[in-house]
């Protein structure tokens, strides 16, 4: 596959001075910047399908006329979180 390149980008010498003083061992400036773009399309991605999931559930709301309280979301979120961390915890004594 062909490779392409990004428009070379000129920031205050102090912004190149933090974005450098955070490079891991190994690390280039060129691999920093590559992976804080790609973390940063994947956060807007998952952003937008967030939305567009909100919207269609607001949509269905609308429609079939249920909804659900504030209260038992929290209550569901609540139990899912402690059935994660549950999880994670007998994965960590394994």
């Amino acid at each position: 596959m062909k490779t392409a390149t990004l428009p070379s980008l000129r920031v205050e010498p102090e912004l190149r001075e933090a974005a450098e003083s955070v490079l891991q061992e190994g690390e280039t400036l060129s691999g920093f910047i590559e992976a804080s773009i790609r973390e940063t399309i994947e956060r807007r991605r998952t952003r937008a399908e967030f939305i567009a999931r909100g919207l269609a559930s607001r949509d269905e709301a609308k429609r079939t006329g249920v909804y659900f309280s504030a209260d038992v979301v929290h209550a569901e979120l609540s139990r899912m979180l402690v059935k994660a961390k549950t999880k994670l915890q007998k994965k960590a004594r394994a």
